[in-house]
């Protein structure tokens, strides 16, 4: 469960401890995208998971994508990152 309070450091910990083990470059490029979309830690949670959701692993470049296109379209709450991903037609799995 992503929470507005979680920082991304937190997240990602609450992610290992789950079992998703994430290398160095993948955390380093986590990020790069943040500080390069200027995207705050909320949001770029909600990319991780769904990204995790979608691609069944940490794909960066759809993790980029994601975080571009939620920029783009003023993502900023988990109902409206779903409901994007619905009308772009990518369905995240449970």
């Amino acid at each position: 469960m992503i929470t507005e309070l979680i920082d991304l450091e937190n997240y990602l910990m609450n992610l290992e401890a789950k079992g998703f083990k994430f290398k160095d470059d993948a955390i380093s490029f986590i990020y790069f995208g943040k500080q390069s979309t200027g995207t705050d830690d909320h949001v770029v949670s909600l990319a991780i998971e769904l990204t995790l959701k979608t691609q069944k692993r940490f794909d960066g470049s759809f993790y980029l994508s994601l975080l571009e296109t939620f920029k783009e379209n003023h993502i900023r709450t988990k109902t409206e990152a779903y409901r994007l991903m619905e009308n772009i037609g990518l369905k995240a799995h449970n």
